[in-house]
């Protein structure tokens, strides 16, 4: 099974960017968007043979993911627990047979790291959410997670300690997901590999010099370990200012 993650940083936009040549080129079995900054009828998109299921944030032009299957899901939820974010349309789980599908896109703590705390929380409660559901069957969690977990992660680690994304309690609360019972299956297959980034700032010639952050990943259930077939990182695919994650899985 071939999964895809994009953040497309508005999909009405990345749509004239290549978005579909790269869509239809890749072929992928679940494809997931996140920050797709639109409302529901503001773009149709002809996907042949897909299911789509949208989560719109209630603020326009804003946050959003949605999730493209070709394989019809058993159940369909969005948000989690008391904090749904149904009004940041931030999650959407699809269950399937043999695992569940969480797509998500974090909240950013800001610069100003005013809403590091509110971050914190999400992390906590969402963690909780995972383990629940991996104690039902295994769970894929993917998206735009931001954070930089190691330095490793970024081009620039020592100028950007205590940055948004890169704050000591955002890298701990990855540490301590990875530490019950999950796998970044890129740094699972990849530990040593260098300057592969997911994200680069818009700002002059950044993406030219390859001066970027790993920051979108695929996250999977220990128990699904031997399953991983390759993670793979696209990033020399353009129309966003991230680039599509893959994961080559063997599951049906």
């Amino acid at each position: 099974m071939k999964l895809i993650s994009w953040n497309v940083n508005g999909i009405r936009a990345c749509v004239t960017k290549g978005f579909l040549d790269y869509f239809n080129e890749m072929d992928a079995d679940i494809f997931c968007l996140q920050e797709t900054k639109c409302q529901a009828g503001q773009i149709n998109l002809e996907l042949e043979g897909y299911e789509q299921y949208w989560n719109y944030a209630e603020k326009k032009g804003y946050s959003g993911t949605a999730v493209f299957t070709k394989k019809k899901p058993l159940s369909v939820s969005y948000g989690v627990g008391q904090k749904n974010e149904e009004q940041e349309g931030r999650i959407i789980t699809l269950e399937f047979e043999s695992f569940y599908l969480v797509n998500v896109y974090t909240p950013n703590s800001k610069r100003d790291l005013t809403r590091l705390s509110y971050r914190l929380e999400w992390e906590d409660e969402l963690r909780d959410y995972l383990k629940q559901l991996d104690s039902e069957k295994p769970v894929v969690y993917c998206g735009d997670l931001n954070v930089a977990h190691q330095e490793i992660d970024l081009k620039n680690p020592k100028p950007n300690y205590g940055n948004s994304g890169f704050t000591e309690e955002e890298r701990g609360k990855m540490t301590t997901l990875l530490s019950n019972g999950f796998i970044d299956t890129f740094r699972y297959l990849y530990p040593d590999r260098v300057e592969t980034y997911t994200w680069w700032s818009y700002m002059n010639k950044v993406r030219e010099r390859n001066i970027g952050w790993r920051i979108d990943y695929f996250i999977v259930s220990d128990q699904l370990k031997d399953k991983i077939m390759d993670s793979e990182i696209h990033c020399d695919i353009l129309g966003s200012d991230h680039c599509p994650v893959v994961l080559k899985l063997d599951v049906n």
